[in-house]
């Protein structure tokens, strides 16, 4: 499936120098027939991204006034494959690179899941379990834009019971290593995102694989443009700065398929 993916930044900074992240992943899966960046005055310096999916850059605007356009041509060829017969991997033949992704992090206290997780999937294992919750937090939790804050964790989120994607990914992500499967943040474009925004997913290892699921279910493998990837929504914000940066417009607008 061909995308394409647009996305206007339109910020006043108060300092020049920007870190973003929010470039479509050169990977298996999915590749990057075209993109362009452009910020007048701004200058750009590439940085690998330390989980080593992504490419973040630095931003350096002299004029603190950021009006960035970025572009891109994808086409993804993953394959969105049911999740219920597919099994996870003893936490002992784990590759080290996914093990981080088994603990708790800033968002996702999931060690204060194992209770909850083993009693109400109980019966369940792998992948079907992973479906479970998946179908748990998309039917208990209510998408509600502004329900939630940068500041919201997956404790309050289970509390309230709402949120937005983020919330819905720090939500299947904290279940999920409490269910002993790796599990991590992502952020990517989808054409079927409503509102169009920056989305976020969770990605669940399984079978040797990471494998994409949406429980908003705006997005799926097939559909999703990778952006970058992380613990929680701490590690792969779109834009950081050291100081304030003040919102004029920001527009993002995905379509496919072309």
């Amino acid at each position: 499936m061909q995308i394409e993916v647009d996305v206007m930044l339109d910020y006043d900074l108060s300092d020049p120098n920007v870190l973003l992240d929010i470039r479509a992943v050169h990977q298996a899966g999915q590749a990057v027939l075209s993109e362009t960046i452009e910020a007048e005055g701004a200058e750009f310096r590439e940085v690998t991204s330390e989980t080593g999916v992504g490419q973040r850059m630095w931003a350096h605007v002299p004029s603190l006034a950021m009006r960035l356009h970025y572009n891109a041509m994808v086409e993804v060829t993953r394959v969105a494959e049911p999740l219920r017969h597919l099994q996870d991997t003893d936490m002992r033949d784990l590759p080290g690179e996914v093990l981080t992704y088994l603990r708790p992090s800033r968002f996702c206290q999931s060690d204060m899941f194992a209770t909850f997780v083993a009693r109400e999937f109980e019966g369940l294992s792998g992948g079907a379990r992973v479906a479970a919750i998946r179908d748990w937090v998309g039917s208990h939790m209510s998408y509600i834009p502004g329900a939630s804050t940068v500041d919201t964790t997956v404790l309050d989120t289970f509390v309230s019971r709402e949120g937005v994607c983020r919330d819905y990914a720090h939500m299947v992500c904290a279940m999920v290593r409490a269910a002993g499967v790796p599990a991590r943040y992502a952020s990517c474009y989808g054409p079927n995102v409503r509102p169009q925004d920056f989305h976020a997913v969770a990605q669940v290892w399984l079978e040797g694989a990471w494998r994409l699921i949406d429980a908003t279910g705006m997005s799926d493998d097939s559909n999703a443009v990778l952006i970058a990837v992380g613990r929680d929504a701490c590690d792969v914000a779109f834009m950081e700065t050291s100081s304030f940066a003040y919102f004029l417009r920001q527009n993002i607008n995905v379509w496919g398929p072309l």
